[in-house]
């Protein structure tokens, strides 16, 4: 599909066809593309939990409020991040870079996350959405469809996936084949109401 047709025709599908499979290879390919997703200073701290266990699955759709999605996808994606990615990472990811960059990239690093707990959180939520979104994109763009998914219930599902304690929740992806016609685009504020140019 070109660009614009994955964008228009992305929805949020609540209802997958439970009989469709993605194989190992496919599912792959999607993670990989997700992880191309920028992240602010390069320090990746998205981590992505595969889940592919079917009692697993069936765990994590108690705590999702018994939405069918959670059981019925062929993926299913708990996005994570990595808080302290800051002061663990910076060194790794910028060490291929000449001894100025990687001085200066440190710098900065620490300047602007160094006791800065909201800001280390609200850089890996930004980092999760973004991931998510780029496998919500790749996930159309091959014909299948997805539905970022935030209810349920945050701490029992740290429990189910074991989430270390340096790492945060942001959100589910589901992807499979969609089971039905995708209902109308309704309540769409205007274009004018949402867009505005040099502030507000």
């Amino acid at each position: 599909m070109l660009i614009d047709e994955v964008i228009r025709s992305r929805r949020a599908v609540r209802a997958f066809d439970p009989s469709f499979s993605l194989s190992a290879a496919e599912q792959q390919e999607l993670l990989e593309l997700s992880l191309f997703a920028p992240s602010a200073f390069n320090l990746q701290h998205v981590r992505l939990v595969q889940v592919s266990d079917p009692q697993l699955r069936e765990q994590i759709r108690a705590i999702a409020w018994d939405q069918a999605q959670v059981t019925d996808s062929a993926l299913l994606v708990v996005v994570c991040a990595r808080v302290d990615s800051w002061s663990s990472h910076a060194e790794r990811v910028w060490q291929e870079a000449p001894q100025p960059v990687r001085e200066f990239m440190h710098g900065a690093i620490q300047g602007y996350y160094q006791d800065q707990p909201q800001v280390q959180r609200d850089e890996c939520m930004r980092s999760c959405g973004l991931a998510a979104q780029t496998l919500m994109l790749a996930a159309r763009g091959k014909g299948l469809d997805s539905c970022p998914m935030d209810g349920f219930d945050f701490a029992a599902m740290a429990k189910l996936i074991n989430l270390p304690e340096d790492h945060l929740i942001a959100l589910m992806v589901a992807v499979g084949k969609k089971a039905g016609a995708d209902h109308p685009r309704i309540g769409q504020l205007p274009f004018a109401e949402r867009v505005r140019q040099n502030g507000f």
